[in-house]
């Protein structure tokens, strides 16, 4: 517990460096590309959640509404919001990338060597390809969770399945930038996420909160990429912390 408590702060560790001069720059873009599509994830929740609900519930059981509503409104919440960040860092994998390797830099005084060597080209399709391996590492995962989650009785574990899915996926998402960029691949990055599990699962909690702050949410991308990068490099030069 003491350590998803360290990781829990991780999450949040990055907010001070957001802005520092030589960083501010490279946010910009994953803060408009998470402007964009967390706008419209929120846009779906408001439009959709009553007709979801009442096209789950069959009729005569329409008077349990009010007891489903929260359930299911938790439920849809990490359902939207986590298949909006896969398409959110899928767009802005490059860039993310550039990010982490910039704080990494400003933190250490050293860039990581591949993002020193690379050009911008094979960075995109690099950051591009490992993107898409997540992709298929997280679909493996989904399918069993969307089953649960229409399962009458089992279904009310869903919430908190979602939820653990989640902090696992946004851990391996954003740890996967930094380490990225120092040559490990998506099984290593997996395999440095377990050693690591109650941290990990701190962080990506740390992270999805910041995802549910009105306004703040909007920054959650470029925090998350910092504060992933800020442990990593913690880590690596101070295990036991």
């Amino acid at each position: 517990m003491n350590n998803y408590l360290k990781g829990l702060i991780d999450g949040f560790s990055g907010f001070s460096l957001m802005f520092e001069a030589g960083i501010r720059r490279f946010i910009i873009i994953p803060l408009l590309i998470n402007i964009g599509l967390f706008s419209g994830a929120i846009y779906l929740l408001s439009q959709q959640m009553e007709a979801w609900i009442q096209s789950l519930l069959p009729g005569w059981l329409s008077w349990l509404e009010w007891l489903l509503w929260p359930q299911f409104m938790l439920t849809a919440l990490l359902f939207v919001f986590y298949t909006f960040s896969l398409v959110a860092n899928l767009i802005a994998a490059p860039f993310n990338s550039l990010l982490s390797a910039q704080v990494e830099k400003h933190l250490t005084g050293n860039s990581p060597q591949l993002s020193d060597e690379e050009k911008w080209w094979k960075l995109v399709i690099r950051s591009t390809a490992s993107e898409i391996h997540k992709l298929l590492y997280f679909v493996k995962w989904l399918i069993p969770l969307l089953i649960l989650t229409i399962i009458p009785g089992l279904n009310l574990a869903a919430p908190f399945a979602w939820f653990i899915f989640t902090a696992w996926s946004l851990a391996l998402e954003y740890t996967d930038y930094p380490l990225a960029n120092r040559g490990l691949l998506f099984k290593e990055i997996r395999q440095y996420n377990r050693l690591l599990r109650m941290r990990s699962l701190g962080l990506g909690s740390g992270i999805f909160i910041f995802t549910t702050i009105p306004v703040l949410n909007f920054l959650a991308m470029p925090l998350a990429v910092i504060s992933a990068t800020r442990l990593t490099i913690q880590i690596k030069e101070s295990p036991e912390t």
